[in-house]
């Protein structure tokens, strides 16, 4: 249907978009030769994702740029501004943890996330974790082992970590450099790969508690040692020149782009990242495209070594990095096993993936055919929560096709005092639809509420007054709490689901995520209702005490149980001391009721 349009399609290199019958961007792709590359997805079959993107081509435009450079910049800022369907790939935004020393004005160890360091501050990052637990261990132990600092805000005098040698008191005592620098020197040899370091100061410590009779806290020094020998041992693969560097490894099969980074830092293996996903054009074109994605929000090593197949020279122009491939010696064998670690990956997950397609997608497009509707992109669904007329909440969860997106996620405080779930769902369907108007953000393709014909006609109600258009379907569930049919708001005709079909348990998975979350936010709501009403029974805790109580801990037993020098983060120590006799007096007084 496009045979004259693709004729006039030049031999240079460009950015291409495909668009669906709406004039919306579905697919953008990137091409040294823009007439090739885009009759390639007409002039021949194709399977999977792909053969799905082309089925649903209404049109194509491109954009002629001066180099493969220029393409693939205008290809990715494209991706980033109309965040296109099948551009699947490059919607991850997993940011690992790092360990962040600031050495001025005060010694600080904590553990950030790399999108959120601000990188002007003087400090040093070590990473990244794939594990986020292992990274909180290690700056918990150093932390306990150290006089660091450790409050948020300085005090206005020392606090109970200096009396128990936990701190140095910067915020009222002069401290020795040389005893700072030779307490850095020791950390950071640690983060650096220097594992004996913080065994040997370990087992100082297990040994002066053993002498004072303290045989708890050596005994929790001894799993600590435990953990730190687990943690060197998985970084026994290393390299002796000190250089960070990731290495990256992939493996194609059955339409599937797999992918392995492995971490080194300071030359030891750190960590590793893995990635899966279905490709729509040329695998290397996509594995290029995924490089530069990668380092668009996580750290950029001295090196990154790669496979002979990776475009090197354009990815080191926009990265910034020293893209190396190595041809033999150790170097060489990292390659290989990445590669190896990312076809093992892809066979072993390839069998649960094609069946995840079936549950996601196959099912999303059974549910659009079965509402006759255009398109099935988006979906809003909304689930209200209301515990004897208290806390009256509502959330929405979205799913984008077939799968849950959850920075789509939203929570909403209901205004009303009572049970009313006509006008709860009137005020939530307003506030989220008026928003997205005045916004212009993505409104989706078809509206799902937890509930019957009432439910549905408040949020018709709403959307008539705002002048939307859109399908409106309620999810009904029999006496026994489980999904059961499906009213539509076209004609309110009744749909019964056949309990064997991927439809059904599409809904169903649909209708338990949002009511998951509602009930999980209506809980974190009550929780924090009653810790405030029992926190203000306590002298000397005000609103801003009580706020960062409960953000800190989110219940009174977690108070309960904090070592009192937690809670003297928050407050004075007197008060923290009132605090805990209070909590295990309101303990012992419900328990003998």
């Amino acid at each position: 249907m496009f045979k004259d349009k693709l004729k006039l399609i030049p031999h240079l290199p460009g950015s291409y978009q495909m668009l669906n019958s709406d004039g919306t961007i579905i697919y953008v792709g990137k091409a040294k030769d823009l007439n090739k590359r885009v009759n390639s997805y007409f002039n021949r079959p194709h399977t999977g994702k792909t053969a799905k993107m082309v089925s649903e081509i209404a049109d194509f435009k491109y954009i002629v740029a001066g180099s493969e450079l220029e393409a693939f910049l205008l290809e990715f800022n494209l991706i980033k501004e109309y965040d296109p369907k099948y551009n699947i790939l490059l919607k991850d935004d997993k940011s690992y943890p790092y360990i962040e020393y600031i050495n001025k004005p005060y010694p600080i160890l904590k553990v950030s996330r790399y999108l959120n360091i601000k990188k002007k501050d003087k400090k040093m990052l070590f990473g990244p974790y794939p594990n986020a637990y292992a990274a909180r261990r290690i700056v918990s132990l150093i932390n306990r082992l150290y006089p660091l600092k450790k409050c948020d805000v300085m005090p206005k005098k020392v606090c109970l970590y200096y009396h128990i040698g936990e701190c140095l008191g910067y915020c009222e005592h002069k401290v020795d450099s040389l005893k700072l620098k030779e307490m850095e020197d020791e950390i950071l040899a640690f983060l650096r790969g220097n594992g004996d370091i913080l065994k040997n100061k370990i087992i100082e410590k297990m040994n002066m508690y053993s002498k004072n009779l303290n045989f708890e806290m050596a005994l929790e020094l001894k799993e600590e040692l435990k953990f730190i020998n687990i943690i060197l041992d998985k970084q026994k693969m290393e390299l002796h020149d000190y250089i960070n560097r990731d290495c990256l490894g992939y493996y194609f099969n059955h339409g599937f782009l797999s992918v392995q980074i492995l971490f080194l830092r300071n030359g030891r293996m750190v960590g590793a990242h893995t990635d899966i996903f279905p490709v729509i054009s040329d695998y290397l074109d996509e594995l290029d495209y995924y490089i530069m994605n990668f380092y668009s929000k996580h750290e950029v090593p001295k090196e990154i070594l790669v496979p002979s197949e990776v475009n090197k020279e354009i990815l080191k122009e926009i990265i910034k990095s020293n893209f190396l491939v190595p041809l033999k010696g150790k170097k060489k064998n990292l390659i290989d096993m990445a590669n190896l670690n990312a076809k093992i990956n892809l066979e072993n997950k390839i069998e649960q993936i094609t069946k995840d397609e079936a549950k996601t997608e196959v099912a999303n497009d059974n549910l659009r055919e079965l509402l006759n509707l255009k398109k099935l992109d988006r979906i809003d669904l909304f689930d209200n929560s209301n515990l004897f007329g208290e806390f009256t909440v509502s959330c929405m969860v979205v799913f984008k096709n077939g799968r849950p997106c959850k920075k789509e996620y939203r929570k909403y405080k209901i205004s009303l005092d009572k049970n009313d779930d006509y006008n709860t769902m009137k005020e939530v369907i307003y506030r989220r639809y008026y928003k997205a108007l005045v916004d212009k953000t993505e409104l989706p393709d078809l509206i799902i509420v937890d509930g019957g014909i009432n439910q549905i006609n408040a949020c018709l109600s709403v959307l008539s007054d705002l002048n939307l258009d859109i399908r409106v379907c309620g999810l009904r569930k029999n006496d026994k709490h489980r999904t059961n049919d499906l009213i539509d708001s076209l004609g309110y005709k009744t749909i019964l689901l056949d309990k064997t079909k991927d439809v059904f348990h599409y809904l169903t998975r649909m209708q338990d995520e949002v009511h998951r979350y509602t009930i999980n936010y209506h809980r974190t709501i009550r929780s924090k209702g009653a810790i405030a009403s029992v926190l203000d029974n306590i002298e000397g805790i005000g609103a801003k005490r009580k706020k960062e109580l409960i953000k800190t801990f989110g219940s009174v037993s977690k108070m309960r149980n904090a070592k009192i020098e937690e809670l003297t983060k928050i407050l004075p120590e007197k008060i923290a001391i009132n605090l805990q006799a209070y909590l295990n007096d309101f303990k012992s007084d419900k328990s003998s009721k």
